[in-house]
């Protein structure tokens, strides 16, 4: 056989994705500092940046409209190919109930090759929550945790912060990665993040553009588009 008539050998690599929800209202420096830390520790492929269009736990809504908040979303990450943005939390027609991370991780689930490897990205805050989220014992099983940590966050503290059917101890890689069991012996993973927690507040954040205050924690593109468009006035 002639030997330009052998195919090449090619290798199936499994991608490996994070899911990034939240409001996103307005998206800022800090966001995008986690997601690279992340990319960084676990050597993401994707980083999927998903505003939500209605949080369980923040019934009365965002202050901008989902819109607008995707527009940000995709100008704050332009410039970085290994950033995407999700509308898999888009609002539908008509809906009344909330957006639920756990339903949301199935359908990017169902919507990947089986040997896709998906994260679920948490700051320090969204994991103090985390154990009142629906079906919270079921998402780490679905999406291996990435938590932008406090300062010095104890083994104690983490297990105090998930569901009570979970189990966590220390993983092999030490001290920033953990290993979670369920009762039907199922193991995953949580990483941290040391020391990535901003202490950057969104309320603080529109209450700086009402006031026309410094917002140096804004993206430059990203601040442009809010005044353009009079958000958060």
């Amino acid at each position: 056989m002639p030997q330009d008539s052998v195919s090449p050998i090619r290798y199936h690599i499994p991608m490996r994705i994070a899911f990034f929800g939240g409001s996103f209202d307005p998206p800022h420096l800090g966001h995008l500092a986690i997601a690279h830390a992340a990319r960084q520790a676990l050597a993401l492929d994707r980083i999927l940046f998903a505003p939500v269009g209605l949080q369980p736990l923040k019934p009365r809504g965002s202050c901008a409209g989902f819109e607008d908040r995707a527009a940000m979303v995709q100008l704050a990450i332009a410039s970085e190919p290994h950033f995407a943005l999700s509308l898999l939390d888009a609002p539908k027609p008509g809906q009344t109930t909330p957006n639920y991370t756990f339903e949301t991780l199935q359908q990017l689930r169902q919507s990947h090759p089986n040997d896709t490897q998906l994260f679920l990205l948490l700051g320090a805050d969204s994991l103090r929550t985390f154990h009142h989220w629906h079906c919270a014992a079921e998402i780490p099983f679905l999406a291996q945790l990435i938590v932008a940590s406090r300062p010095n966050e104890s083994l104690a503290e983490l297990q105090s912060l998930m569901p009570p059917s979970i189990s966590i101890e220390p993983g092999p890689a030490r001290p920033h990665n953990f290993r979670l069991t369920n009762p039907a012996g199922a193991q995953s993973q949580l990483t941290l993040l040391p020391n990535l927690h901003y202490e950057i507040s969104a309320t603080a954040l529109r209450q700086s553009l009402q006031n026309n205050s410094a917002t140096e924690q804004i993206p430059p593109e990203v601040l442009e588009y809010i005044h353009q468009h009079r958000l958060y006035q």
